[in-house]
């Protein structure tokens, strides 16, 4: 009894001198490429065209769908820099690696091309989705498992977070390479990772200096569970970066993911009492934001879906 009472004193503080944190993919390109025949990504396709009101054809509505599919995401230049070439010079394309490359072979990633200006001043470039990632969105009527975009630019109950990784492919470009990540409550935070001055891939990371591992030296708290709404991370977008001292004109890399790594918020668990199924309080509150976010979404979508039939879409090359 005495020998188990030290075994188990041992275990005790073996465990309060660390935490184990959890990892998990925020996106993964790799599962973003266009599936479909109008060039969107199946599982992240949303339709807005319910927000366009009557007065259009079939095939117009077909034009307010879009995806997380990768050619449909923006690079948008500083305003500074946003001429009319540095923008149309600037985008993002599928990218196959090689089937018998060292890392990711076979796999398709982003393939990010940002023109900067040649002048020498300081520019930058936010390479985001065609919309703002929702969080609250379901999957379908039917399937109450999880929101639709968990793992495609949102992981949920994150507490604190111990580190994030970016898989890039560099091509010894002097630029940076930054991140924008939200949280549940709006507030956004750039994260700078580190240059693009190295060739291949490698993880850019962004170790949390105020993370403590030893419990012991944590600020204990206790916070009401249920009906606090779950803490998450929304991803918005990448940054680069040019400097005044550093060449314009392309840049080009690849990002293949983002995995974060995090403490649980709330552990997870059954409860004795299914609260949600007695209160129902988070299931009303996440109804109103997944309206606020489909209004807000569809309209810009729609706008744009009318903008693009306005566009000229002569080939003007050949004249």
């Amino acid at each position: 009894m005495k020998r188990f009472g030290i075994l188990l004193g041992i275990m005790l503080i073996a465990v309060s001198f660390s935490v184990s944190a959890v990892e998990s993919v925020l996106i993964d390109f790799s599962t973003l490429t266009a599936d479909m025949e109008d060039g969107n990504n199946s599982a992240t396709t949303v339709d807005f065209s319910g927000k366009a009101g009557v007065g259009y054809t079939d095939e117009e509505k077909q034009l307010m769908k879009t995806s997380l599919a990768i050619k449909n995401w923006d690079v948008v230049l500083n305003s500074s820099a946003r001429t009319v070439m540095n923008q149309r010079l600037s985008y993002t394309m599928e990218a196959p690696v090689r089937a018998d490359a060292l890392n990711y072979g076979g796999d398709t990633v982003m393939g990010i091309r940002v023109h900067f200006p040649e002048d020498p001043f300081n520019a930058y470039a936010v390479v985001q989705p065609p919309f703002m990632i929702p969080g609250y969105m379901q999957k379908d009527e039917n399937d109450k498992t999880g929101s639709k975009f968990d793992g495609f630019g949102i992981v949920k109950n994150v507490g604190a977070i111990k580190s994030i990784a970016v898989s890039v492919y560099g091509s010894n470009f002097t630029n940076g390479l930054g991140l924008i990540l939200r949280d549940q409550n709006g507030v956004e935070r750039n994260i700078f990772l580190d240059y693009l001055d190295f060739k291949g891939w490698r993880d850019l990371g962004w170790v949390n200096p105020s993370y403590i591992d030893d419990i012991r030296n944590r600020e204990l708290k206790k916070y009401p569970l249920y009906p606090r709404t779950t803490p998450m991370q929304q991803l918005i977008g990448f940054i680069l970066y040019k400097d005044a001292a550093q060449d314009g004109g392309d840049v080009i890399t690849y990002i293949k993911d983002v995995t974060i790594k995090y403490d649980y918020a709330v552990l997870p668990g059954v409860d004795d009492i299914d609260n949600e199924a007695l209160w129902g309080i988070l299931s009303q509150r996440e109804e109103s934001r997944r309206t606020a976010e489909w209004s807000k979404l569809g309209e810009i979508q729609v706008l744009r879906a009318l903008e693009d039939k306005l566009i000229d879409k002569t080939d003007n090359t050949q004249e």
